[in-house]
């Protein structure tokens, strides 16, 4: 007999009964808000075209380096399961795969999130096995072809209020202005102005980007206040369309403070190609703390999310590109990488800066203390390789004794995986309420407190970091 797939109606909830009934409580009075995401890197065309999803391992499995990871650790061919470049694998026989191995994925967060929704969104009722595999397969193409599986429908059935989307800074954003247009889709999606690769030297094409975007503003290349003028432009033109923050994905938060004389001299050899590693570092470093700046100026939200060795497996990117599994957690260090900005900009009332980590050593040791003084600063909930039931629980743990629950980002799912959006804000809210419980339960705050703070995470924190 195959084995029952199953939710728990109080799964993450505290085991101890007083508690898990003060946590149930409480999550029974957020659990059917809105969800407010303001970072993610869902395709907007999907919801301006609104086609039918193509099959299920596209759906769960192709595009979500969070499963095809830990399947090619086990020595599952990254080919085999259309990851990347090797896109246009046979789909039922990636499902196959993916069902074959499904205990792989036991006491993980992707298990988590895909058992919700395997068991919410199509009525699976059984494991993905070998034996079951054509079924659930069947079972879930079947769905597919129902207009309540379209794209915006599903918008609507996942109650989101705002979603983010994540974008080149030479994005025309039409998508986005289609969807604003649009008076049959009700949905508020909004682009983020991303612009790692028109600030880091070492990034490829670094000088034709840069000359693509200091012609749209008619500056030369060579010219850095042109270059500024132009990443200005750019930012207004995003703030037109909606956007509210700028994100910065970072491989150090490192930055200085360098005079226009300094910085421009840096820059030209940049667009040279003439900088060596510390001279890139440099400028790098000083375009963060200038990105504060505008910041500070023209309101976009700053989030940072630093610390990620992209692409660590050289056969695997060019074999198969970036995204497909193999970025690696760095150490991360804001404290001192973060004071010259903070210095310059730190006290001024128009900037939100967002630091998110996947060093969680540095969450009560470094984010937590900066939060809890700077105004500009707010602590980013666990992300990527932390945002996951145990590491929320111990982040919570970290920060709260210093900065409190209101100097937060609130939950953010930062995923491409569009169906695992609801999983991720439910997994956030059962943790969140667990955590409150435990605390009611120790007598350090009331439960009134408790069920006014349970719904803020939700609903105002987001709101307030984010500028909604």
């Amino acid at each position: 007999m195959p084995a029952p797939l199953e939710l728990d109606a109080d799964r993450l909830l505290p085991v101890e009964p007083a508690l898990r009934s003060v946590a149930r409580d409480l999550y029974s009075s957020i659990a059917d808000l809105p969800i407010i995401s303001p970072h993610g890197h869902v395709d907007p065309a999907m919801l301006r075209d609104d086609l039918p999803f193509s099959d299920p391992a596209e759906l769960f499995i192709t595009k979500d380096h969070y499963v095809t990871r830990l399947l090619h650790a086990a020595g599952v061919d990254l080919a085999s399961l259309g990851a990347g470049s090797a896109a246009g694998a046979d789909p039922r026989s990636v499902w196959r795969l993916f069902a074959e191995n499904w205990q792989l994925l036991a006491g993980t967060a992707s298990g988590y999130w895909l058992t919700h929704e395997l068991v919410t969104l199509f009525g699976i009722d059984v494991e993905p096995s070998a034996e079951t595999a054509d079924a659930t397969y069947d079972a879930i193409a079947a769905r597919l072809s129902d207009p309540a599986y379209r794209p915006r429908a599903l918008f609507e059935r996942f109650g989101i209020e705002v979603l983010a989307t994540t974008d080149d800074p030479m994005d025309d954003l039409a998508v986005h202005a289609a969807l604003a247009a649009d008076d049959t889709f009700r949905g508020r999606v909004l682009p983020t102005f991303r612009p790692d690769a028109y600030l880091d030297p070492t990034a490829a094409g670094f000088a034709d980007r840069v000359e693509r975007l200091t012609a749209s503003n008619g500056t030369a290349t060579d010219d850095f206040r042109g270059y500024l003028a132009a990443l200005e432009a750019r930012r207004a033109h995003f703030i037109a369309h909606g956007a509210v923050s700028a994100d910065h994905g970072v491989i150090e938060p490192y930055t200085v403070d360098l005079t226009d004389d300094e910085a421009s001299a840096l820059y030209r050899r940049a667009v040279a190609g003439e900088l060596d590693a510390a001279g890139a570092r440099e400028f790098r470093g000083n375009m963060l703390l200038r990105m504060a700046g505008m910041s500070a100026r023209d309101g976009l939200v700053m989030t940072i999310h630093p610390g990620v060795y992209r692409n660590h497996s050289s056969a695997t990117f060019e074999g198969f590109g970036p995204d497909t599994g193999h970025d690696i957690p760095l150490t991360t260090s804001y404290t001192q990488n973060l004071r010259p900005l903070l210095e310059k900009h730190g006290l001024e009332r128009g900037l939100h800066v967002v630091l998110f980590t996947v060093d969680e050593t540095v969450y009560s040791r470094e984010i937590a203390p900066l939060a809890g003084f700077y105004p500009s600063v707010f602590i980013g909930v666990p992300w990527w390789f932390l945002d996951a039931p145990d590491a929320v629980l111990r982040f919570r743990a970290s920060v709260t004794e210093t900065a409190g629950f209101y100097r937060g980002s609130g939950f953010i799912d930062d995923t491409r995986a569009f169906l695992s959006i609801p999983a991720r804000h439910d997994m956030a809210r059962r943790l969140d309420s667990a955590f409150l419980a435990r605390l009611v339960g120790e007598g350090r705050i009331p439960l009134a407190q408790a069920e006014r703070i349970a719904v803020d995470l939700v609903t105002t924190v987001p709101r307030k970091a984010f500028k909604l």
